[in-house]
């Protein structure tokens, strides 16, 4: 706990638009050794392009700083960037705070700590709460192609309804209508897409925007060379992105805050997902010697599998050895 708080920084106070002030904790000196921790072990290589993935994630707990959050709970509500099942960037604030609040910079933080360490981004992917004109400029600037979850709205369905050409495409087994349009909402200079997805509704309830039936889904892209059904698709597997929250809310600790500032448990957030990024370098190796561990094991598989072992320490020839009862092959891991 003594060492928790002297990692700490005092929180930043930012203001919104709309004049709400919020409380921010930018702790940059962690998050670069996070990155230095992930060059070292040389899961992320300086030159490489990578796919970048940012979302908030709500933390609950019960602290005396706790705000209330969407999902009438009590909490944090932190950005968090990833890169593959990697955590690069942690960025927390407080749990009322709007998704949209100062994520250009949190976005551009995280994005310039990366370009410190020369790891370039190929593909950003973000959804909804991203949705927003400075917003995507920043993504666009730092990204060769993005991929953002956009909002519908009156003047957007005016533009839907005028589409004609649907095509039918398959996705993950369902029938869906795709279409792609120019996007000019917010830019009338820029030359960004808006692909479209629409499916029937189960109950035949008219949308109150385009008078059908129909459900609809929009991604924002600068991407005009894939076909929609590659964009959907792609951006459909950050998914397995959030997981991340999951193994660090459940394997991690994240659900079981130890501080009783943000300030404090933004050290614990940080340290926490870099125990996470080493356990995944180290779990890559241990599953090249034991087949029943995967790459992808979860902690507590990987305890039962290979940490809970009988054993006994032996004095002989004038020292302790250690004997593992199992002729499981723990010895190819010392080479």
């Amino acid at each position: 706990m003594r060492g928790i708080k002297e990692l700490s920084v005092a929180n930043t106070t930012v203001v919104s638009d709309r004049g709400q002030t919020y409380n921010f904790n930018i702790n940059e000196k962690l998050n670069e050794l996070n990155i230095k921790s992930l060059l070292l072990t040389k899961q992320l290589e300086s030159g490489e392009l990578y796919d970048f993935d940012y979302d908030n994630q709500i933390i609950v707990h019960d602290k005396y700083d706790a705000k209330p959050t969407y999902k009438k709970t009590k909490g944090y509500f932190p950005g968090i960037a990833t890169i593959s099942n990697k955590i690069v960037y942690i960025e927390n604030r407080d749990g009322n705070a709007n998704v949209k609040t100062d994520q250009a910079e949190t976005l551009s933080r995280s994005y310039g700590l990366l370009e410190k360490y020369g790891l370039k981004i190929n593909r950003s992917r973000m959804d909804a709460g991203s949705y927003s004109k400075k917003i995507i400029e920043v993504v666009a600037k730092n990204s060769k192609t993005f991929y953002i979850r956009a909002n519908k709205c009156e003047s957007l369905f005016e533009k839907i309804c005028a589409v004609k050409d649907w095509q039918q495409e398959e996705i993950n087994f369902i029938q869906y209508q795709v279409a792609s349009i120019e996007f000019t909402q917010f830019y009338a200079e820029k030359h960004y897409r808006l692909v479209i997805m629409r499916e029937k509704n189960k109950d035949g309830q008219l949308n109150v925007f385009s008078g059908d039936n129909f459900n609809y889904r929009c991604i924002l892209t600068n991407d005009w060379e894939s076909t929609e059904k590659v964009v959907i698709e792609y951006y459909n597997q950050r998914g397995a992105s959030e997981k991340i929250f999951d193994i660090q809310n459940n394997d991690f600790g994240w659900n079981h805050l130890p501080c009783s500032d943000m300030n404090h448990n933004t050290v614990y957030l940080i340290l926490m997902a870099i125990a996470k990024n080493f356990y995944n370098y180290m779990i890559q190796l241990v599953s090249m010697v034991f087949e029943d561990i995967k790459p992808t094991s979860r902690l507590k598989r990987f305890i039962f599998r290979f940490i809970s072992v009988s054993g006994k320490w032996v004095y002989q020839s004038r020292q302790w050895k250690l004997r593992l009862y199992t002729d499981r092959p723990y010895e190819k891991l010392c080479c």
